[in-house]
C-alpha cells in the first residue's frame, strides 16, 4: 500500500502513465474523424457533405459528433444523388470553399465520375492555372465483406490513371489522419480511398501524430518494415497482410522490406527503386483487378528505370481475381489476396 501511495503522489509523467495514455490505440475511423474535426476547426471554409454524414453521424460513423459541433451549414446531409451533391461540392470549391465530399462507397462515385474527372480534375489545367478546385472526395474503397460485385471494386487504378487528381490510400490510423489533413489543405482535387474493413482497426498513434499540425506529405511512401531479400509494395488493407507474411517468412530466414505506398498518384517510385536496388526482388500486392492495375504500373516503372538492372528475377504481382466479386464467402475469400498468396509469390520470386 505504501508503494501505491507513493505512485499516486508522484506526477503521472514520472511513473510513465502519461506516455501510456498518449499512446492509447486509435482506430482508423477515429483518426479520420480527428483529422476532419481539426481541419473544420482550423478553417471555416472547410465543410462536409454526403449521404447520412450529419444527423446519423455517417454510414460508418466516421463523422460522429461533427454535426452537433459544427451544425447544418458545415455538416450537410444530401439526397441520394451522387451526381448532384458531387457537382455542388465541385462548384463550392471553385467558389473558394474547401468541401469534403463523402461517397458512401466509391462504387457509387461512378454516378459522379463526370464531376470528379471532367469538372474537378481538369479545370485547373483548362483554365490556364486561374481556377483551382480544392476538394476532397473520400469514402470506403475496395472489397468489404459479403457485399458482392457492385460494392467491392477498388478504384485506385481508375482514379490514379487521371492527371489532375491526387490519389491517396491510407492503411493505418497515422496514415488516415495525416493524409486526410494534407488532402483538405491541398489546392488540388484529392481522392482519399479508405477501406471499410479498416475503420474499426486500432493502431498506436505516435505522439507527433496527435498534434493538430501533423501532416503526411502526399506523394511519399513509408517503409513499414526494413528488409534485405525482397521488396513488397502494397497500399491500404493489404499492407497488413504483407507485414503478416513478412513475420512468417522471417522465421525462415527471409527478410522482407514492406513499403506502404500511401499515395497512388503521384507515385513515390524513388522509394521503391531504392528498395529494389537493395533487395534485387519485387512483389506488388493489391486488392484490385490485375489488368492495368497499380502493381502493373509499378512493374512498368521499375522496368523503365534504373532499378531494372538490379532485379535478379521477374517482378511478381499479387492481385484480386479477374472476376466480379462473388457473394459466396468461400469464393470471396479466394478472390482477394490472402497472406498465403503473398508468401507463395515471395517464394516464387526468390525461387525457393
Amino acid at each position: 500500500m505504501a508503494v501505491v501511495a507513493v505512485l499516486v503522489r508522484r506526477p503521472l509523467e514520472q511513473v510513465g502513465m502519461y506516455s501510456l495514455l498518449r499512446k492509447a490505440p486509435v482506430t482508423v475511423r477515429e483518426a479520420i474523424n480527428q483529422g476532419m474535426d481539426e481541419e473544420l476547426e482550423r478553417d471555416e471554409k472547410v465543410f462536409l457533405l454526403g449521404e447520412e454524414v450529419a444527423q446519423y453521424d455517417g454510414a460508418y460513423k466516421v463523422s460522429r459528433g461533427l454535426w452537433k459541433k459544427y451544425g447544418d451549414k458545415r455538416i450537410i446531409d444530401t439526397p441520394i444523388s451522387e451526381m448532384g451533391f458531387a457537382g455542388i461540392a465541385v462548384g463550392a470549391a471553385m467558389a473558394g470553399l474547401r468541401p469534403i465530399c463523402e461517397f458512401m462507397t466509391f462504387n457509387f462515385s461512378m454516378q459522379a465520375i463526370d464531376q470528379v474527372i471532367n469538372s474537378a480534375a481538369k479545370t485547373y489545367y483548362m483554365s490556364g492555372g486561374l481556377q483551382s478546385v480544392p476538394i476532397v472526395f473520400r469514402g470506403p474503397n475496395g472489397a468489404s465483406a459479403g457485399v458482392a460485385a457492385q460494392h467491392s471494386q477498388c478504384f485506385a487504378a481508375w482514379y490514379g490513371h487521371c492527371p489532375g487528381l491526387k490519389v491517396v490510400s491510407p492503411w493505418s490510423s497515422e496514415d488516415a489522419k495525416g493524409l486526410i489533413k494534407s488532402a483538405i489543405r491541398d489546392n488540388n482535387p484529392v481522392v482519399v480511398l479508405e477501406n471499410e474493413l479498416m475503420y474499426g482497426v486500432p493502431f498506436e498513434l505516435p505522439s507527433e501524430a496527435q498534434s493538430k499540425d501533423f501532416l503526411i506529405p502526399i506523394g511519399k511512401a513509408k517503409i513499414e518494415r526494413p528488409g534485405t531479400h525482397v521488396t513488397i509494395v502494397a497500399h491500404s488493407r493489404p499492407v497488413g497482410h504483407c507485414l503478416e507474411a513478412a513475420t512468417v517468412l522471417s522465421k525462415e530466414g527471409i527478410e522482407c522490406e514492406v513499403i506502404n505506398l500511401r499515395t497512388i498518384r503521384p507515385m513515390d517510385i524513388e522509394t521503391i527503386e531504392a528498395s529494389v536496388m537493395k533487395t534485387n526482388h519485387l512483389v506488388t500486392v493489391e486488392g484490385g483487378w490485375p489488368q492495368f492495375g497499380v502493381g502493373a504500373e509499378i512493374c512498368a516503372r521499375i522496368m523503365e528505370g534504373p532499378a531494372f538492372n538490379f532485379l535478379d528475377a521477374p517482378a511478381v504481382r499479387v492481385t484480386g481475381a479477374d472476376v466480379p466479386m462473388p457473394y459466396a464467402k468461400i469464393l470471396e475469400d479466394n478472390s482477394v489476396p490472402q497472406v498465403k498468396d503473398i508468401i507463395f509469390a515471395i517464394k516464387k520470386t526468390l525461387n525457393i
